[in-house]
């Protein structure tokens, strides 16, 4: 049987993966993984599960069975834990920091590993995250790294935060967006990192529309060959 194409879009944080990956499975046709919203999740689970996400006397352990035995899923752009609509707390820099501390733990990754795999269904999939083509898909038919400047970066999440009314210090966004690229970089646990067979592309100097085409030309060269 022919294998259910993948397309991989990691990155650091605020690097435009998101936009780009949803913009490109809705241009396919393909299924979209936000595998960031599945840590952030299980950040805010453990949170609600009274334990510290940022204490270093968290257990791997109990992290790990907290974030396995969660009821999550999708609807309409939505994410829910059980009943509860949680699409807006797990979008919080609170969540999103907690998302970073705990996923430095190997067998809370190893825990999200089959959730993450599952969402790869006809026709085709586009995973956005850190290691979607190091480790979640290994075998994706084209593997992306986008990235951009740092400033940018910051700029374009300090944009978003306004837009929802959220005020937010540019200089505190930036730094906290380096602390972070950091942490995903040094963990031991499947690291940021760029494979020998992923495309980099920088998008400090393009737009979405710019960006989503350089991922569909890219894709289009793949499945040509």
């Amino acid at each position: 049987m022919t294998p259910i194409p993948v397309i991989t879009i990691d990155g650091p944080a605020a690097s435009g993966k998101g936009a780009v990956a949803q913009v490109v499975a809705e241009r396919l046709g393909f299924h979209y993984l936000d595998s960031g919203a599945i840590y952030r999740a299980a950040a805010l689970a453990i949170d609600l599960a009274g334990e510290d996400a940022s204490s270093r006397n968290l257990s791997e352990a109990e992290a790990a069975t907290i974030a396995a035995g969660m009821e999550l899923w999708f609807r309409d752009g939505m994410v829910f834990l059980g009943a509860r609509n949680v699409t807006e707390l797990i979008r919080s820099e609170s969540c999103g920091t907690n998302a970073s501390k705990i996923a430095v733990l190997p067998m809370l990754r190893s825990a999200l590993l089959g959730l993450q795999r599952a969402f790869r269904r006809p026709p085709g999939l586009v995973a956005e995250g850190r290691d979607m083509g190091t480790v979640v898909f290994p075998d994706a038919c084209l593997k992306i790294f986008l990235t951009a400047s740092v400033e940018l970066r910051a700029e374009r999440r300090h944009k978003q935060l306004m837009e929802k009314g959220i005020n937010a210090n540019i200089q505190d966004l930036l730094n906290d967006i380096e602390s972070r690229d950091e942490r995903d970089r040094a963990r031991n646990s499947a690291p940021l990192r760029t494979g020998s067979d992923t495309k980099l592309i920088d998008t400090t100097a393009l737009s979405l529309p710019e960006s989503v085409d350089a991922v569909l030309k890219l894709y289009a060269l793949s499945a040509a060959n």
